[in-house]
């Protein structure tokens, strides 16, 4: 056992210590709410039992992936990135077969054939391994075309890098989390210099892009998610419920919490029933049972984490270290955001999960290994520490 220890504290020594921290402790917050939701009532199978798998998904997902976090937060992050011939193509391999009968949907609240159902192994989601493929791989793209991306022909390139797997996300019907993609590939950009010379004409171009959204791309049932957020009064009241049930009763449970909560093992049944608590609106349950205090005290967490992120992209020794940590913040702070906004009618309900905090195997590990390499670029870049 000692010399066990001994090796951990080897793994860690020279890492982000506030960091990991930060996220075990949202991991460990998580498994407690969804506990908390287990003795509740609100998870239950189809046969009325108490199910407990996705506290023992999200509780094996947490543990493994911060040992892959503190594993992966040792070997030099250049290496990771001259490693995209392999990760890539499988991660596009694994994301083409949800178009293929191994695709399959998870529930009944959501329409999207975005899991893997491979024999002999858990379901996942190929789209959230591809988002840390696609940052080292893009980071090691804009790297290298630094000094002349701003030409023309250099940032078709990028555009069209960027555009894959935006629009191969988009045609799994996972709209959610090709907003995502589309967000870590505009932050990529933008900090890596991306003129204003394009950036003014794409912002004029956004109004005519919406509007051929939707008119040409979004189904009626996402166009009817948003109507009836921003205009409640021209929806009949089957509509209002049947786009806004889930948002209503997440905002009546954010509400019954008050300041101090009701507690996260409540015996008074006060808890409200929100569709898919566990998992896109956990948020919710952290304001019915831990209040306005304890959604500061999450918030506070989160945002920890985000600033982190940020002050290690200030002392990454090199471009490269610098855009993976961008891009692993936009990641995870749009995925903040975005939950959060659904959870308070702010955002429409586009299925997007709580870093951490939201049960998923596939999502908190990923994030994981996201964070790994965040660690790695903070380790590897210890030796310009006080540069100017």
């Amino acid at each position: 056992m000692k010399q066990f220890m001994e090796a951990v504290k080897r793994c860690i020594k020279g890492t982000d210590y506030l960091l990991l921290l930060t996220c075990a402790a949202l991991s460990c917050l998580s498994i407690v709410l969804i506990f908390g939701l287990t003795k509740g009532g609100a998870l239950v199978t189809a046969g009325g039992q108490i199910n407990l798998r996705p506290l023992k998904i999200q509780a094996a997902a947490s543990f493994v992936g911060l040992a892959a976090a503190i594993v992966l937060s040792n070997i030099d992050y250049h290496v990771m990135i001259q490693t995209w011939k392999i990760h890539q193509p499988v991660s596009y391999i694994l994301l083409l077969l949800t178009f293929t009968p191994l695709g399959v949907q998870v529930s009944e609240y959501i329409d999207d054939r975005n899991w893997l159902a491979i024999p002999g192994l858990p379901q996942f989601q190929p789209s959230e391994l591809l988002k840390l493929s696609f940052i080292l791989t893009f980071a090691l793209h804009l790297s290298k075309a630094k000094d002349g991306m701003n030409d023309w022909k250099n940032l078709l390139l990028l555009c069209l890098h960027g555009s894959i797997p935006v629009l191969l996300i988009h045609l799994q019907g996972d709209d959610g989390t090709a907003v995502v993609m589309l967000l870590i590939v505009l932050g990529m950009l933008f900090v890596a210099g991306l003129s204003w010379k394009y950036i003014l004409p794409v912002l004029a171009a956004v109004p005519p892009a919406v509007f051929v959204l939707w008119k040409f791309v979004l189904d009626a049932d996402k166009k009817g998610r948003i109507l009836a957020l921003i205009s409640p009064d021209s929806m009949t009241p089957s509509d209002l419920k049947k786009y806004l049930w889930q948002q209503m009763k997440g905002e009546i449970a954010i509400g019954n919490g008050g300041v101090w909560g009701n507690g996260v093992f409540s015996e008074t049944g006060q808890f409200q029933f929100v569709p898919e608590v566990h998992n896109d609106f956990i948020f919710s349950f952290v304001g019915e049972a831990l209040g306005f205090v304890g959604s500061l005290a999450v918030l506070a967490l989160l945002l920890t984490a985000c600033i982190c992120m940020l002050r290690t992209s200030r002392r990454a020794q090199d471009d490269a270290g610098r855009y993976i940590c961008v891009g692993v913040f936009t990641m995870f702070a749009a995925q903040m955001v975005i939950n959060i906004s659904m959870n308070l009618s702010l955002f429409p309900v586009i299925g997007i999960t709580l870093p951490f905090l939201s049960a998923g195997g596939t999502s908190v590990a990923a994030l994981y290994l996201s964070i790994g390499v965040v660690s790695s670029v903070y380790k590897y870049s210890k030796t310009n520490l006080f540069r100017d």
